[in-house]
C-alpha cells in the first residue's frame, strides 16, 4: 500500500473536522467535496455566510486582546477578519474545527502569520517551521521512498537551536502520521569534517542540542545527502554513522536548500509533495503551495486530520 493511501485510510479511522477558508478557489471547493465523499474528514468550506456574526465579533475581540501588545489597533483587526482565514484559525483555536488547511490562494507568509497569531506556538518547540512529506515512486531510499524534508517554507537561516527544534517537531509528526521510526540526517556540503565552514559548525551544534532535548532520537550530522540516504556511500564516507545511510528525515541547513530540494524532487522524480505542513503550533495546520492540485489539498487535509487524532 502506498504512502498516500495509508494516510487517507488513517484519517478515516477517526474522523476529524477540517476547516478550509478559501471558498472562492475552485480547487478547494473540489477538494472539500472529495474529502466528504471519501470520508477522510468532515470538511467545512468556510463561506462568509457560515460565520456566525456573534462568533466573528467575539473572535475579533479575543484576537485584539491576544495581540494588542504588538501595537495593533482594533480597526486593523477588523480588516483582518474580513478574510475568512482568520475566522477559520480562531475556529480551530477554540475547537470548532480540529485543524486548518489554507494556502491555495494565500501566501505562506499570510498563512503562517494567521496561524501563529491565532493558534499560538507550542511551548516545548518554541518556533514554527514547516515540512513536506515526500513520496517518491520506485525509490529504495528513505522509508521505501518516503521522506520528510524540513524546513522548506518558513525560517530562512535557522540557527543551531532552531534546527534542533525543527528536528524535534518533524520527528513527532513522522511518528504520528507515518508510523515510522525517525532516522534523521542534518544535511550539509560536508560529511563529518570533510569540509569546514560556519554552516558545518552550526549543524554540529544542532546535533548536540538535539541529543540533549531528545537523547533517544536516532540522528547524525553533518552529512552530505548521499552519505545520508545511500548505505553503500555511507560505508565509505562515514561507516560509524548511526543513521547508516538510511535517513528518512532530512533537515536542511537553510530555506534555500530545503525549498529548492523539495521542488526538484517533486518535478524530476515525479514525487508527491504534501505540505508545507506547519509544525510547532498548538493546533494542527497545513499551508499549501499556490500551485497545488485538489488532490494535494485532500492529502494535506488528511495529514492534518491525523495530527488532530
Amino acid at each position: 500500500m502506498d504512502t498516500i493511501t495509508k494516510i487517507r485510510n488513517k484519517a478515516r479511522s477517526q474522523l476529524k473536522t477540517i476547516v478550509l477558508p478559501e471558498y472562492e478557489d475552485s480547487r478547494v471547493v473540489e477538494a472539500a467535496k472529495i474529502i466528504e465523499k471519501e470520508g477522510i474528514a468532515r470538511a467545512i468550506l468556510l463561506t462568509p455566510d457560515k460565520v456566525n456574526p456573534e462568533d466573528k465579533q467575539r473572535y475579533i475581540e479575543e484576537f485584539y486582546q491576544m495581540n494588542k501588545a504588538r501595537d495593533i489597533d482594533l480597526d486593523t483587526v477588523k480588516k483582518l477578519f474580513e478574510d475568512t482565514l482568520y475566522c477559520a484559525a480562531m475556529m480551530t483555536r477554540e475547537g470548532k474545527a480540529d485543524g486548518l488547511v489554507s494556502g491555495a490562494s494565500h501566501t505562506t507568509a499570510d498563512m503562517a502569520r494567521a496561524s501563529i497569531r491565532c493558534l499560538g506556538i507550542d511551548d516545548r518547540i518554541t518556533i514554527v517551521s514547516s515540512c513536506f512529506i515526500m513520496a517518491v515512486p520506485e525509490c529504495v531510499y528513505g522509508e521505501d521512498g518516503t521522506f520528510i524534508f524540513a524546513d522548506c517554507g518558513i525560517i530562512p537561516e535557522p540557527n543551531s537551536r532552531q534546527l534542533a527544534c525543527i528536528c524535534l517537531a518533524v520527528s513527532e509528526l513522522a511518528t504520528k502520521v507515518l508510523n515510522l521510526t525517525p532516522r534523521i540526517a542534518f544535511l550539509s556540503y560536508s560529511t563529518k569534517g570533510s569540509a569546514r565552514g560556519r554552516s558545518v559548525e552550526k549543524i554540529s551544534e544542532a546535533l548536540t542540542l538535539l541529543k540533549e532535548m531528545a537523547p533517544n532520537l536516532l540522528a547524525d550530522g553533518e552529512l552530505q545527502v548521499d552519505a545520508a540516504i545511500v548505505p553503500e556511500v555511507a560505508k565509505i564516507k562515514y561507516p560509524d554513522s548511526p543513521v547508516s545511510g538510511k535517513a528518512n528525515i532530512l533537515i536542511f541547513p537553510n530555506l534555500d536548500a530545503g525549498n529548492i530540494s523539495y521542488k526538484l524532487v517533486e518535478r524530476l522524480a515525479k514525487a508527491r509533495a504534501l505540505g508545507p505542513l506547519l509544525v510547532g503550533l498548538n493546533k494542527p495546520a497545513s499551508d499549501l503551495s499556490r500551485g497545488c492540485s485538489a488532490d494535494d489539498i485532500v492529502d494535506c487535509a488528511a495529514v492534518t486530520a491525523i495530527r488532530a487524532q
